[in-house]
């Protein structure tokens, strides 16, 4: 059973397509327990100098103010460090990721807490823990599709996030939904279905 970390991180809170999906899958997938982080732009600002230079001081020769910038990085890190599984809710926003979720990536993706750099070059030091990303978008652009060069949403999150370790990540798509309400319910089946397939079919029950 997983500690399971859900993310999500769009504009239209509990109406959005992509939460919705994702608590369709923690529904169905086993774990323990949910830690939620809901990102907003009050919830999750995006990085200053102050916080930067604070990320880039060691612990013990950080300043009071230095301590408190970082302080949520290291709550972030924490919730990270503890989840055995990762499900990130992400709707597309101009082909791409929501701000917030890439502010929230720029406060974990820490030298020598998230990763490190080593003579073989940078090592990933998030290892063993399964993500997955549920993903909403109105057009379609899955590979082979018209539009699929205008995906820079799963290419920056599979990148990114197998630079912090994290490489068994599976993508479960709802497309098409600014395509009329019968595509939209159509692939929202699909999707469903998709997940239906991953676990199994068992419904989960918190321990």
């Amino acid at each position: 059973m997983s500690n399971v970390l859900l993310i999500h991180s769009s504009v239209f809170g509990e109406k959005s397509q992509s939460l919705g999906l994702a608590r369709d899958f923690l529904e169905r997938y086993p774990h323990r327990s949910v830690v939620e982080r809901a990102l907003s732009p009050q919830t999750m600002p995006h990085l200053d100098g102050e916080t930067f230079v604070a990320m880039r001081t060691a612990a013990g020769e950080r300043t009071g103010p230095q301590e408190a910038a970082v302080a949520l990085s290291d709550e972030l890190i924490a919730e990270l460090e503890a989840a055995d599984t990762i499900v990130l809710a992400v709707p597309m926003y101009n082909f791409s990721i929501p701000s917030t979720l890439k502010a929230w990536i720029d406060h974990v993706a820490r030298a020598g807490r998230t990763f490190r750099y080593s003579e073989k070059g940078p090592e990933g030091l998030l290892k063993g823990k399964k993500v997955f990303v549920l993903v909403a978008r109105g057009g379609a652009y899955k590979a082979g599709s018209p539009a699929a060069a205008f995906d820079f949403q799963e290419p920056y999150l599979r990148a990114v996030l197998g630079f912090l370790g994290l490489d068994d990540v599976t993508f479960i798509h709802l497309e098409q939904l600014a395509m009329g309400q019968d595509t939209a319910t159509a692939n929202r089946a699909k999707a469903l279905a998709e997940i239906e397939r991953l676990t199994d079919g068992v419904v989960a029950v918190a321990a």
